[in-house]
């Protein structure tokens, strides 16, 4: 990949949920802070800012990328997906039929793993799904439900049918 620097502050293209954006950027300005201020994409959330909690998660060329620790200039020329971009997703079906979420502000994040880790490795076994699951925190739950709903999509078991279908309801 050829490298692209920037210099000062300016317009940079960028793929994001399939669309072309050009927001005005800063050098030192990450991905998040694009996403959230420039562009109004506020499903990423800032957490810890620091690459820990992974609340802040996009997938970017298909992988998971905690766009509080890239660039805005390094995602030029890369596609950008955020929770926005998953609507309707089998992931966000998953998680509701587990009920895989309490307060919600890791939700992003983890539905962002578990739907690359489905694209990548949509046969994964529970080792290699454990291991991808590892990159996000969650400080209200046990993460039971979650795994439970990464069990979902992996198995192919999510009804779309219905997104106000879930357990009991």
């Amino acid at each position: 990949m050829r490298m692209w620097s920037l210099t000062a502050a300016g317009e940079v293209d960028l793929t994001v949920n399939g669309e072309l954006r050009r927001p005005h950027v800063r050098p030192a300005d990450t991905l998040l802070y694009t996403l959230r201020k420039e562009l109004g994409l506020t499903g990423a959330k800032p957490g810890c800012e620091n690459g820990d909690c992974g609340a802040c998660t996009v997938i970017v060329d298909g992988l998971p990328q905690k766009s509080c620790l890239m660039l805005t200039a390094e995602a030029k020329g890369r596609s950008v997906t955020t929770v926005e971009g998953l609507r309707g997703a089998k992931a966000q079906h998953a998680f509701l039929q587990e009920w895989a979420f309490q307060c919600g502000y890791c939700t992003s994040g983890f539905l962002m793993v578990a739907h690359a880790l489905q694209a990548q490795h949509p046969t994964a076994d529970d080792a290699r799904a454990t291991e991808w699951l590892r990159s996000n925190i969650c400080r209200c739950t046990g993460y039971e439900e979650i795994g439970d709903a990464v069990h979902r999509l992996l198995d192919d078991r999510v009804d779309q049918s219905d997104s106000l279908h879930v357990k009991g309801l």
